[in-house]
């Protein structure tokens, strides 16, 4: 028979440095645990939740376009190489690249027809993935969530581009 040894138990307080490390770490361990079940979602797409970001930002500005940089401005989280996350999108026909006529240093994309059908064809799936993440949480306590969530973040945003993102828009 196999016996299980338990670690002695330890008060919150001393297993975190301070409030702050505790709320850090609550929120990674969070974010790990809910992207866990968005992966699923895009995945069954053959798509990763930051190409389904990027695709969901060109789709608001259909029939339009959007400079790289615009681009990773307005991304849920900082894409290191949109360069490569661009390249990977348009091999699959879901986006459209093309340089500035203006300026040739600026490269604008565009969605392509395939990957608006892939946006529309995940909008149940996101919904119900939403739901299953935080739909446990009362509107009450998703706006206190919202709202504390913006604080933490608004002095670390880069004051060039916080508003381009929805998210940081005062409702």
């Amino acid at each position: 028979m196999k016996s299980s040894v338990r670690a002695p138990s330890r008060s919150a307080s001393a297993t975190f440095d301070s409030p702050q490390q505790e709320a850090y770490l609550q929120l990674w361990r969070t974010y790990d645990r809910l992207r866990e079940i968005d992966e699923a979602v895009f995945q069954s797409r053959g798509i990763t939740a930051q190409q389904y970001n990027a695709l969901r930002v060109l789709q608001s500005v259909r029939p339009g376009e959007l400079s790289t940089s615009t681009l990773g401005a307005r991304l849920v989280s900082r894409a290191p190489d949109m360069t490569r996350l661009l390249d990977r999108l348009e091999a699959q026909g879901l986006v459209r690249r093309r340089r500035s006529a203006d300026n040739r240093r600026v490269v604008c994309v565009s969605i392509t027809p395939a990957g608006v059908a892939i946006v529309d064809g995940l909008t149940a799936d996101v919904h119900r993935c939403g739901q299953r993440q935080l739909g446990h949480l009362s509107q009450k306590k998703l706006r206190t969530l919202i709202d504390l969530l913006r604080q933490a973040r608004e002095p670390h945003e880069d004051k060039s581009t916080a508003d381009d993102w929805p998210g940081n828009r005062r409702s």
